[in-house]
């Protein structure tokens, strides 16, 4: 298959596919490519409260599918698959699937979000969102008054182990080091916050519970001596940081020391012309579905407007 479009969207989560809904409804007919995880971070999230418009919340995947729909009631094509090459130089820009197939577009927008980095764990994987979570800002409102474990050592851990003490009864955090990578002005006002409490040189080996119960517990191993010990708690937050999906565009756009894609500050532009870059991929600081849906439409019309400058 080789076809051309005005705009193809790579990605497929809140950012790209608020672009779509507003680059189709510019009649621009775009293409978005979903990617290895069609639908982005929410498709692995349960309750959604806090995206705007839902009162009693939403589901993730629901509202990801509500999305999609809505892209495509305005004539998006959507194209389940991923990208493995770009040219972005060329004129028109060039994109390779992992199908073999070409698609060319006047402008692209690159939607390719972050991804929260994990534990790698069997049981991590199956509790994510039965009380295991990545975002403390999305889900800390669940936990009231509960007794929950924060997992890290750097500014995030932190942060998240603050902010989560708004909510909860206790934070623990539990660092496989005997100290905290974290600035020292991060860790003061963390360790000074008597809800906060810390386990040092223990590593998660296990999260324990079941979908029913929720988190229950953590195994631990003990990085010193290796013992394995058991550790009661309601709840789980990963703050080891992010990653962004930006392996394909190495050499290509610039992007910060971490990888995540550098735009002209208030734009979505990148320094490639009709190359634009939308939510998590380019935003290291918020990191919201409300965010990322946002900055997706600033960048369909930055598209829009860039088309109409090149009299296409």
């Amino acid at each position: 298959m080789s076809k051309h479009s005005h705009v193809v969207i790579i990605g497929s989560g809140a950012a790209g596919l608020t672009s779509a809904i507003y680059a189709a409804r510019a009649n621009l007919s775009p293409v978005v490519i979903t990617g290895q995880q069609p639908g982005g971070q929410l498709t692995i999230t349960t309750d959604v409260e806090n995206f705007p418009g839902f009162l009693h919340g939403v589901m993730g995947p629901e509202l990801m599918e509500i999305m999609r729909g809505q892209a495509e009631r305005f004539g998006t094509e959507i194209i389940d698959g991923s990208v493995a090459d770009v040219d972005l130089e060329a004129t028109p820009k060039r994109l390779t699937l992992d199908t073999g197939d070409v698609i060319t577009a006047d402008a692209v927008i690159v939607a390719t979000g972050a991804k929260a980095r994990l534990l790698d764990l069997s049981s991590e994987a199956h509790l994510m969102g039965y009380g295991v979570s990545a975002c403390a800002t999305c889900d800390g409102f669940f936990f009231g008054g509960k007794e929950i474990a924060v997992v890290g050592g750097g500014d995030s851990a932190m942060e998240e182990a603050n902010f989560l003490t708004k909510f909860a009864s206790k934070v623990t955090l539990v660092h496989r080091r005997s100290e905290f990578r974290a600035s020292k002005i991060m860790q003061d006002r963390a360790l000074a916050n008597p809800k906060v409490d810390v386990l040092y040189n223990k590593a998660v080996e296990e999260v324990l519970g079941t979908r029913e119960s929720g988190v229950t517990g953590l195994r631990l191993r003990d990085t010193e001596t290796g013992e394995i010990s058991e550790f009661p708690t309601q709840g789980l937050f990963l703050a080891i940081g992010h990653t962004p999906n930006t392996e394909l565009f190495h050499g290509k756009l610039d992007m910060d020391a971490d990888g995540y894609l550098i735009t002209t500050p208030g734009t979505a532009k990148t320094r490639i012309p009709g190359v634009f870059a939308v939510g998590d991929v380019q935003d290291r600081v918020y990191r919201q579905a409300i965010t990322a849906a946002g900055s997706g439409c600033m960048g369909a019309l930055e598209a829009e407007r860039w088309l109409t400058e090149q009299g296409i």
